[in-house]
């Protein structure tokens, strides 16, 4: 499912126009970013929890060449599953 697909779904389930919904999928995707941005965690009960984790720098090899490079420290984004998102995938 692709983002214009899933705006489809909203506006169906909610019984709104494609416009409201696509703001309303924007404006929650917007929210969880800047909710990470600050290192903070967002849980939606049921569904799952986003969180940043922080990866250490380490060193790396070139495919190609074989070489060995810095890979520099960063954030990266987690995400785990909630209980009931788990029961209905399985």
């Amino acid at each position: 499912m692709n983002k214009k697909e899933l705006i489809e779904s909203i506006a169906g389930a909610a019984d709104i126009s494609k416009a409201s919904a696509e703001k309303a999928l924007n404006a929650t995707l917007a929210a969880i970013a800047d909710s990470l941005k600050g290192d903070d965690k967002v849980t939606l009960v049921g569904f799952g929890t986003f969180s940043v984790s922080k990866r250490e720098a380490r060193t790396g090899r070139n495919p190609q060449t074989g070489k060995k490079i810095k890979i520099p420290a960063r954030k990266v984004v987690k995400f785990k599953a909630g209980s009931k998102l788990a029961d209905v995938v399985n």
